[in-house]
């Protein structure tokens, strides 16, 4: 059994540059799945800086202090205890074979965070994705794994190093199982001002969903609130009331939230998200 062959849909959440905010949308999207009432497992391939993994810890953590029934998925770190050896192509194999075996009680979706560099086991994991999700920050620094620019004219002129990555990956999967993985790439940690620096880059990812076959979606602002969670494996789903904050909730809570939901919406993963909680937690704040 391989994860590619389960039953449940895989979502990798992926992208070739660090820092973009993998684990944050990660664990968003797996509370999410789970409050919508379907039954989900994460894995994290990132042995070396566990976010994922950590990030689940400390939710659990929290909810343990606080005596929270906070929402918790099924997760395993598979190279957690040693090195997974993830350029060696049967080391990384038998990775997803013992954690599809791990998974095998029945999901309706499992959720991968990845490494953010390029080996098998990274491959690996693309390969399997159903819905591949690359949260980039916007800024040219960050578009440079999708796409090539001229200096002058600042047109996009070639496809980067990840994006072929990810175009080798989809022609596989699509020749091995008939499955095209929907791609999305949600642009991350915009500023709330408009600027040129962000209408170029707009122009840019525009042109390159064209060229590669991508969705296009706006993902979360830059917003402290979003690290003020990870300590505490909070998530903007949650509650957003004082019990479960250890604080009293603020405004940036709500919008954090409305902006969640709006991402979740446009991911287009066929789940109901409870808009009127926003309100209250608006009231709230």
């Amino acid at each position: 059994m391989s994860i590619e062959n389960a039953s449940a849909r895989v979502i990798v959440v992926a992208n070739e540059k660090g820092g973009s905010g993998k684990s944050t949308i990660a664990m968003h999207i797996a509370i999410a799945l789970i409050k919508s009432g379907q039954r989900v497992a994460t894995i994290d391939l990132d042995s070396r800086q566990k976010s994922f993994t950590s990030y689940i810890e400390n939710r659990r953590a929290w909810a343990r202090h606080y005596s929270l029934a906070l929402e918790i998925p099924d997760h395993i770190c598979p190279g957690a205890g040693g090195d997974p050896a993830a350029e060696d192509e049967a080391a990384a194999s038998k990775i997803f074979t013992d954690a599809a075996e791990t998974l095998s009680g029945g999901y309706d979706f499992v959720v991968i965070d990845t490494p953010g560099h390029n080996n098998y086991l990274m491959r690996r994991a693309h390969f399997a994705a159903d819905i591949l999700i690359t949260p980039l920050n916007d800024s040219f620094v960050d578009f440079d794994v999708l796409g090539t620019i001229d200096p002058v004219t600042l047109e996009v002129i070639g496809t980067g190093h990840y994006a072929q990555m990810v175009e080798d990956t989809r022609r596989q999967r699509q020749l091995a199982d008939n499955v095209t993985t929907d791609w999305i790439v949600l642009r991350n940690r915009l500023s709330n001002l408009g600027s040129r620096n962000k209408r170029l880059v707009g122009e840019g990812l525009q042109h390159l969903s064209q060229r590669l076959n991508f969705r296009l979606v706006e993902g979360l602002a830059e917003r402290l609130i979003f690290r003020e969670f990870f300590p505490r494996g909070l998530t903007a789903l949650d509650s957003l009331d004082e019990a479960t904050l250890g604080t009293r909730p603020t405004l940036s809570h709500a919008t954090a939230r409305l902006e969640i939901e709006n991402l979740l919406n446009a991911m287009r993963l066929g789940i109901a998200i409870d808009s009127g909680a926003t309100a209250r937690a608006r009231d709230a704040a």
